[in-house]
């Protein structure tokens, strides 16, 4: 969900842990009966998506100049330059990430695991390659298709490890998501999760991610992502303050991940100020949104804005991860059509392809993911014989 995080995950609080019976296997596992929805969670979700289509629209030049007719520093004068902060949606994605992947994932078995995370994941990515690609391939579009064996390799979201042109450019995100889910099933799910375990696993993804770094060997910078781990880890650490917030080792957990996290946002984003780029990000104004990401779910962990129990929130949740997958290709078509075509003012144009998209990521969710989702989830979770 950087970008999955968006993707719709179950958010109430977690399943009674087992405990052995008098033969030593653990019962079956039932769900709290009046477990409370963390819909704040969602709402945070659609914000961080929010953030991430404010830089994709305004916060950046390449191909959107080309929607807008010119950059979009002349399109939004006053506010391009915090447009592109939007762009750290995606650490704010992974964060939320860590946290969801751990709860959904504690008590589950790695069958169940997996097809939860495919059956979330997959309806809404297929349907998004399909339109894509044919809006692409329309001669009314300006923007270049991929090639119709790119796109079908697309399909298998493996297409980042491939060298393959993407069909999405927010995909790049689902392929840090799933070698996360990968580390998380091998080290967590398949053992079974518990305390110890997680804080073992967080404590080794991190000094492992540090020694890739140091290595600056290509193979471990892959499978340990060390630019982006922390921010996974933090998550992690977060819910496992959720269930105890005492947990002291949880709290050093997520002050080791923040500090290295800010790093990395720092060193990938910041530059000395220069009037030839596109617009200036701060090293404060960096570390101040990767703060924004950690504490806003540290306060939906500890229970801070359980008030935020809106039914539209849940909404928004759901919306979030379509929504994701559209915006950017699909929002250039949008913004060309509004601006360029029908003459709306920049802000105008900026707000209805915002609303235009989300009306998108609600076809998407009603008559693709909801009708899609429990059926794959269904045959991925069947036992064979």
């Amino acid at each position: 969900m950087t970008a999955a995080a968006s993707a719709p995950v179950d958010t109430s609080l977690p399943e009674s842990a087992p405990e052995a019976g008098a033969d030593g296997v653990p019962p079956r596992i039932l769900p709290r009966a009046h477990a409370p929805r963390l819909r704040a969670l969602d709402g945070l979700r659609l914000i961080a998506a929010l953030m991430v289509a404010a830089y994709h629209y305004g916060g950046r030049d390449g191909e959107v100049a080309q929607a807008w007719g010119s950059s979009a520093k002349h399109q939004f004068p006053m506010v391009h330059s915090y447009f592109a902060y939007g762009c750290l949606g995606v650490q704010v994605f992974f964060v939320i990430s860590g946290f969801v992947i751990c709860m959904s994932g504690w008590g589950r078995s790695l069958r169940s695991f997996f097809a939860s995370r495919a059956s979330r994941l997959l309806p809404a990515y297929w349907a998004a390659i399909i339109i894509v690609t044919a809006v692409f391939a329309l001669p009314v579009v300006a923007y270049k298709a991929v090639s119709p064996s790119d796109a079908l390799v697309n399909l298998t979201m493996l297409q980042q490890p491939l060298g393959v042109d993407r069909v999405l450019g927010v995909c790049w995100t689902l392929w840090a998501e799933v070698r996360f889910y990968a580390l998380f099933a091998l080290c967590i799910v398949l053992p079974g999760a518990n305390r110890q375990r997680v804080i073992l696993f967080c404590a080794g993804w991190t000094l492992a991610a540090a020694f890739a770094q140091a290595a600056n060997e290509p193979l471990l910078n892959i499978v340990l992502m060390p630019e982006y781990a922390s921010y996974f880890i933090g998550g992690v650490g977060l819910y496992l303050i959720h269930r105890d917030r005492r947990d002291a080792y949880a709290w050093g957990i997520v002050a080791v991940s923040y500090l290295i996290g800010q790093h990395y946002a720092v060193v990938k984003l910041w530059h000395a100020p220069n009037p030839d780029f596109f617009s200036y990000r701060s090293s404060f104004g960096i570390m101040l949104v990767v703060t924004f990401g950690y504490v806003a779910v540290a306060a939906i962990a500890l229970g801070w804005l359980n008030w935020a129990n809106w039914r539209w929130l849940s909404v928004a949740g759901a919306l979030t991860y379509p929504f994701y997958l559209v915006h950017e290709h699909l929002g250039w078509v949008v913004i060309k059509a509004y601006h360029q075509t029908l003459h709306i003012p920049s802000y105008g144009t900026f707000l209805l392809t915002v609303a235009t998209m989300l009306l998108l990521a609600w076809l998407l969710n009603r008559y693709v993911e909801e009708w899609l989702t429990p059926k794959l989830r269904g045959a991925l979770s069947k036992p064979r014989p």
